[in-house]
């Protein structure tokens, strides 16, 4: 089976940093495009931020550019969410998910397309 586990997260003052991380296993990790997406009570899922298959093309929403940084380390099979001056509206439950790529760059922001998802890992930012 293929399982994602997602950790690190936590509560922190805003204008803080947090890295929450994304264990994979039963997959081959490096054939697979990576991406987290957040979601607060009552809203919709966001997209955050994908990286292609060994980390050459990254792809980050709006509102966290220049304030999070994806990454990963495919000796380790996980993937990292850097997450530096923090806000409040940041407050979400933070899910990673992998889709299959057979393209060395590709990255999408589509929830849609990712194939399997993490439980996720809550993040609240207190002002």
């Amino acid at each position: 089976q293929v399982f994602l586990v997602e950790s690190g997260g936590g509560l922190v003052q805003a204008g803080g940093s947090l890295r929450v991380s994304c264990a994979a296993s039963g997959l081959t990790f490096s054939s697979y495009v990576m991406g987290w997406f957040r979601q607060a009570p009552g809203k919709e899922q966001e997209f955050v931020a994908a990286i292609s298959r060994s980390g050459g093309n990254t792809d980050y929403a709006d509102s966290v550019k220049g304030r999070f940084t994806i990454s990963r380390d495919n000796a380790k099979n996980t993937v990292y969410l850097q997450m530096n001056s923090l806000k409040p509206e940041d407050t979400a439950v933070y899910y990673c998910a992998a889709v299959l790529s057979s393209n060395y760059f590709y990255t999408t922001n589509v929830g849609s397309d990712y194939r399997y998802w993490g439980q996720g890992t809550q993040v609240t930012v207190s002002s």
